[in-house]
């Protein structure tokens, strides 16, 4: 009986594929909740609910203390960088949608740079807490939630000159800025444990 419900339950969104193809979407209200809906090609109105991916590992399994050290050390420096960088992505979002509002250049520049002052009296504090591996977690989080490189976001919005200054900088710090994220590879455990605390397991 068991297996037979947990069959339904992740067939159920198939069957919506299944039955979309001359769909109209609506929504279905009823005690104060909406939830979307469509009708289908049989005038049936049909709640539509999509469902995010849920992602599931196996157990934890160390060849080593060092290796088991390493995995808790990951754990603790994406917990605190994590909403740093989905901080960052949504800035980004609403920063250019609020650019493209203005009326030229010297407007867009001085939003800016006010922006940065802002930011700067706002999250200094926070950075300077954080250890030099945090500060690396942090530049591969921000690559995952942007899907861009951090030196290519600055370069968008400060210019190549100042993005290569910074670059300059970390490279002083053996960081990179031009360091894209890898989820399948060089940075699989960060992944791993970014979906964990994701999905709350964590």
């Amino acid at each position: 009986m068991r297996k037979t419900l947990l069959l339904i339950w992740f067939l159920f969104p198939t069957l919506f594929v299944i039955a979309v193809h001359s769909a109209d979407y609506v929504s279905l209200s009823s005690r104060n909740v909406t939830v979307p809906a469509y009708v289908n090609a049989y005038g049936d109105t049909i709640p539509y609910i999509a469902l995010r991916p849920y992602y599931i590992y196996g157990p934890l399994r160390f060849r080593s203390q060092k290796q088991e050290k390493l995995y808790w050390k990951t754990v603790r420096d994406v917990r605190k960088c994590l909403p740093l960088a989905k901080l960052v992505a949504a800035t980004l979002i609403e920063t250019t949608e609020y650019l493209q509002t203005l009326p030229d250049d010297k407007a867009r520049e001085a939003h800016l740079r006010q922006m940065e002052k802002d930011l700067v009296r706002e999250y200094e504090p926070v950075l300077r807490k954080m250890t030099y591996s945090q500060g690396k977690v942090l530049l591969r989080l921000i690559a995952r939630e942007c899907d861009s490189t951090p030196y290519d976001i600055l370069r968008g919005y400060i210019g190549t000159f100042s993005a290569n200054f910074w670059q300059g900088v970390a490279r002083l710090f053996t960081a990179n800025l031009k360091t894209d994220y890898q989820p399948e590879g060089r940075d699989a455990m960060i992944e791993q444990v970014a979906v964990l605390i994701e999905q709350g397991e964590l």
